[in-house]
């Protein structure tokens, strides 16, 4: 089934400046829980939405309607819609959940956890906001250049790791105030993305290289390069369970990894839609910008410069289905599936439908035993070898 356009959320206002990513979506968002989606408008501003959205927002840009969001924003009352000004071009976006009493000394806004948002600025700064109360909790100084990525620890320990182009990584500690805990220093191009796994053992970082690099979370020390492409690489994100690893590059590949033994499991090539193969004369139409698991670990999201969304099932070698968009730079599955937001160059978001699907026994066992156990350790269980296979994702 194609994905369908659902919505397409457009700037608020005009661009106030002329350089060129002064109107590009660099960045978009899911808070852990779903209810708020983040986008960087491009200039200096970032919008915040309760989700789902609510029809009359729908409505306009698109005919289609997400059932049920009118429902339930009404539910929701108080949620409405905010806008961060942050001063500076906005590149990065992350979320994280933190307990209300906590949170910077404000005053919590309801008795359950508060959500709050980092924001990668141009000028260095992350700049981290209270969701509920747009108020600014942090600024955390260190970064030299654009901040191009964030992300949160998952087991919400407030952890943040921050990718820059001054060729570092950084890692922050909330809880603490912000301190810096470590800079990470091995990179020799600026820094695209960072992703830590679910699990919070491994952190993946790329850059302007043909290598990614896989860091230790416990005492930040790189662990391995993973060397396999053939030009920068740009994207990376872990699946559900931590057990895999997938890159995106400039090479027109998608590179599905083991982070445990560094292994490469398979090799996802983007070739044009209705013309035959013939990967040297792509590279550069077919380029990667951004990649993306699926919730349930089953699927993954592309979106390339030939200006396709494709959606991949883990087990096949070619798209399960493609939607045409238009100038296409990050991709995120909504955390519950279902939909996937994309960012575009002229500022928008556009948001598709995604495959539904009911996991099998077999992957949820599998899932929930990965989550735990490294591929070392499935490999010394007393189990057969088909088994072990299965387990490792060695039968594709």
């Amino acid at each position: 089934e194609e994905p369908l356009l659902l919505a397409e959320l457009k700037p608020g206002r005009p661009q106030r400046y002329d350089w060129k990513s002064s109107c590009e979506t660099w960045s978009v968002a899911f808070s852990p829980d779903g209810s708020w989606f983040a986008w960087s408008q491009g200039h200096c501003v970032v919008k915040l939405i309760p989700w789902p959205l609510e029809e009359a927002e729908l409505c306009k840009s698109s005919e289609r309607k997400i059932r049920g969001g009118k429902a339930e924003a009404r539910s929701r009352g108080a949620a409405k819609e905010k806008t961060l000004e942050c001063g500076q071009i906005v590149w990065g976006l992350a979320f994280s959940a933190w307990p209300a009493a906590e949170a910077g000394g404000t005053e919590p806004t309801c008795s359950l956890p508060c959500l709050i948002l980092a924001t990668g600025l141009n000028d260095g700064q992350i700049k981290v906001w209270e969701v509920q109360t747009g108020h600014l909790l942090f600024s955390l100084l260190g970064h030299q250049d654009v901040v191009r990525d964030l992300s949160f620890a998952p087991n919400g320990s407030l952890i943040l790791v921050s990718a820059s182009r001054d060729k570092t990584l950084r890692v922050w500690d909330l809880s603490k105030d912000g301190r810096q805990v470590q800079v990470l220093s091995g990179h020799v191009q600026w820094v695209y993305c960072c992703s830590i796994s679910p699990d919070c053992s491994m952190l993946c970082s790329v850059a302007g290289e043909k290598s990614a690099l896989l860091w230790s979370m416990k005492s930040y020390t790189l662990i391995r390069r993973l060397e396999g492409h053939q030009s920068s690489v740009v994207s990376c994100d872990f699946s559900p369970d931590s057990a895999l690893l997938v890159t995106a590059s400039y090479d027109a590949c998608v590179i599905m990894w083991d982070p445990y033994t560094g292994e490469q499991l398979r090799t996802l090539r983007h070739v044009p839609l209705h013309s035959p193969v013939d990967y040297s004369s792509e590279v550069h139409t077919s380029s990667l910008r951004s990649v993306c698991f699926s919730p349930e670990g089953l699927y993954l999201a592309t979106v390339a410069d030939d200006r396709l969304l494709r959606i991949w099932a883990l087990e096949l070698r070619s798209p399960v289905a493609f939607a045409p968009m238009t100038n296409g730079l990050c991709c995120i599955y909504f955390p519950h599936g279902g939909f996937i937001a994309t960012g575009t160059r002229d500022g928008h978001v556009q948001f598709w439908t995604a495959p539904r699907v009911l996991s099998s026994l077999k992957h949820l066992c599998r899932k929930a035993l990965r989550t735990f156990l490294t591929t070392y350790q499935v490999l010394a269980l007393p189990i057969p070898k088909k088994l072990k296979e299965f387990l490792t994702y060695r039968t594709f």
